[in-house]
């Protein structure tokens, strides 16, 4: 478990858990990866950072940057080397990061990178639902630029792969929505999903991956239609996360997939305004522990 933004609730919500779990889940002991100050309270299972950390709650520092990202990377090489069957990490502050000189637009990216994926794909995970956004952070006027043949069916099949591996699904459902409304309406709404997106679901099919698509995302969420599918893949941002945001606000997980590695975190950001308040809510970092602890034992099957 990686500390996060050290100003943020990120080590709250880290002791949090540990303690919720007492220090192990399943058959898997918890370790935190940050600075010695900052997890005092818990140095048996502490992995410690060495870079220097002043941690003022509310008040992110760029000078702490160094220590963020370490303890990310010191993460990755635990699961690389075996060492560690799963990575859980704590919101990061982007800005911050990128003003002190990080390369990446957030977690994901710099994953990939540190792991060597091809692709990595961001999912949003509880017991209700699971969703991936095909665009992530991308002005709407951009998404359709962005949608591609080739990005739908990429990003399709490292879902279903990891519903089969991760999830242990052995034959995953995947819905595909389309991008207009209506799914474009049989070309009267837009073209995309005549075009790009019925394509690469074909192409999906030809794979022999079980894939329906392009839906109209406005009757693809009720309780009904997710009995259909294991997982959505919608072409933007707030059309995968409105839903699972509005069913699973303080459980859902953020997963990336496509990694060598699991990885997940929990699904919201550093919270500034509560920082060392003891306001902050442990649940989506105890779901994602739990999910992390789970996908790893399903790739050990």
């Amino acid at each position: 478990m990686t500390m996060g933004e050290p100003s943020g609730i990120g080590p709250e919500i880290c002791l949090a858990a540990w303690e919720h779990f007492g220090g192990k889940v399943g058959g898997h002991p918890l370790k935190l990866v940050g600075d010695t100050r900052i997890f005092a309270s818990q140095t048996g299972a502490l992995v410690p950072t060495t870079a220097p950390v002043t941690a003022v709650p509310g008040q992110p520092n760029e000078r702490n940057a160094a220590a963020v990202t370490q303890a990310i990377e010191i993460a990755v090489s635990a699961c690389l080397n075996g060492e560690a069957a799963a990575m859980v990490t704590a919101p990061i502050h982007k800005a911050v990061l990128n003003a002190a000189g990080f390369a990446f637009p957030g977690h994901t990216e710099f994953l990939a990178h540190l792991t060597g994926a091809r692709r990595a794909v961001m999912m949003l995970a509880s017991d209700k639902l699971r969703v991936v956004p095909l665009t992530i952070h991308l002005p709407v006027a951009k998404v359709p630029g962005a949608i591609s043949k080739q990005a739908v069916f990429e990003t399709g099949e490292i879902i279903l792969t990891a519903l089969k591996r991760d999830f242990g699904l052995l034959n995953p459902r995947l819905a595909v929505a389309g991008l207009n409304p209506h799914a474009g309406e049989e070309g009267v709404l837009g073209e995309e999903e005549d075009t790009v997106i019925a394509p690469a679901i074909a192409a999906l099919k030809a794979r022999g991956f079980n894939v329906r698509g392009p839906l109209s995302a406005d009757t693809m969420f009720h309780e009904e239609a997710r009995k259909s599918y294991d997982a959505a893949l919608c072409m933007y941002h707030d059309q995968a996360l409105i839903p699972i945001k509005s069913m699973s606000f303080w459980d859902g997980v953020n997963v990336t997939l496509g990694l060598p590695i699991v990885r997940t975190s929990p699904d919201h950001g550093t919270a500034l305004d509560i920082a060392g308040q003891g306001k902050a809510d442990p649940r989506s970092m105890i779901a994602a522990i739990q999910m992390a602890a789970d996908m790893a034992d399903a790739r050990n099957r």
